[in-house]
């Protein structure tokens, strides 16, 4: 994979000086084609100048910020991890109850030769694409269907590996229709009880029990400007101060970043992004995960199926106990 940054065509609101040096970048690039021109030196300055912002900004990321990037429409979504982490990829599809709900997406790979069952939250990187996916907002038929998908690696004792990327679960009258907080449940408890290593990487927003729900993992690793919470600084904010224009402050107080989550013992690892993101270095980050991945799955697949499901559990149950401070 190449590991070049990405361009990038959308800077965030915090970005605007550092978009504005790279404008002037471009321009004067443009200009270099006249042959009557020297001008590489002052664009060398001005990448550097550019380049130092960036480093600036990037290590000194607000968490209100830190939910901008993790929502950036360029980071790489679930099935560009899955195309270039695992091999042979067969999707299943459906929930054998009701449909096929595109929001999850699901299925047999394979990692250096060892089988896994992945499954992750697809948002989409384009109009139809999100459409399909229903922005990354699974409905109960996407929960059951990994519940279903977990069912089938625990029966051939294949670990499974999931990609929590989602707004949230789909909040529609259909979806609370057909059993939407009942299926949520399930998936929990699904996860709680299958005897096979299951690992978690949050690459973006993790947000609700829509997160929770194939998340509750024996190692759950977070990218570096994932966000991880209960609810949306928006949803918080409306409800602690009746305005989601008070999201900033919501995001400080709720503690979504993954440096605090780790703090917490919410999470097991952080694995860094480059200076950027994983916006701007989506091949270098999937590199990252897959290692982390690999490592970890070594590790947990030490363990016999009931010692998994008793360290998980134990897991989780331990949660709440550290401090805040």
């Amino acid at each position: 994979m190449d590991s070049r940054p990405k361009a990038m065509n959308k800077f965030l609101d915090f970005e605007k000086p550092i978009a504005e040096l790279v404008g002037k970048i471009e321009e004067l690039k443009h200009l270099s084609n006249n042959k009557d021109m020297n001008i590489a030196e002052e664009v060398s300055k001005l990448q550097t100048k550019a380049d130092k912002m960036m480093h600036q900004v990037y290590t000194q990321l607000t968490p209100w910020q830190k939910v901008q990037i993790a929502r950036h429409q360029d980071r790489p979504k679930f099935l560009e991890y899955a195309n270039h982490i695992f091999t042979d990829f067969i999707p299943l599809a459906g929930d054998r109850l009701f449909a096929d709900d595109q929001s999850i997406v699901g299925g047999l790979a394979k990692l250096n030769g060892q089988s896994v069952m992945v499954i992750g939250q697809e948002k989409g990187n384009d109009t139809e694409s999100r459409m399909k996916h229903n922005f990354g907002m699974p409905k109960p038929e996407g929960y059951r269907k990994a519940q279903r998908l977990m069912d089938i690696a625990d029966r051939f004792k294949i670990p499974v590996i999931t990609f929590v990327d989602t707004p949230g679960a789909y909040p529609g009258i259909d979806a609370e229709e057909r059993g939407q907080a009942e299926a949520i449940a399930k998936s929990i408890e699904k996860c709680l009880s299958i005897e096979v290593p299951l690992i978690t990487i949050v690459i973006g927003e993790g947000s609700s029990g829509g997160a929770i729900a194939i998340a509750t993992a024996n190692t759950v690793l977070m990218l570096e400007h994932a966000i991880y919470a209960v609810i949306s600084p928006e949803g918080c904010a409306s409800i602690l101060w009746r305005s989601a224009t008070k999201a900033s402050e919501a995001a400080e107080a709720q503690r979504l970043t993954a440096q605090d989550l780790l703090k917490l013992g919410i999470i097991d690892e952080i694995i860094p992004e480059p200076i950027g993101g994983a916006q701007r270095f989506s091949s270098q980050v999937i590199s990252s995960v897959k290692n982390k991945i690999e490592r970890t799955l070594e590790d947990l697949m030490r363990h016999s199926g009931p010692q998994l499901k008793q360290m998980r559990r134990e897991k989780f149950l331990r949660m709440g106990q550290k401090g805040l401070g």
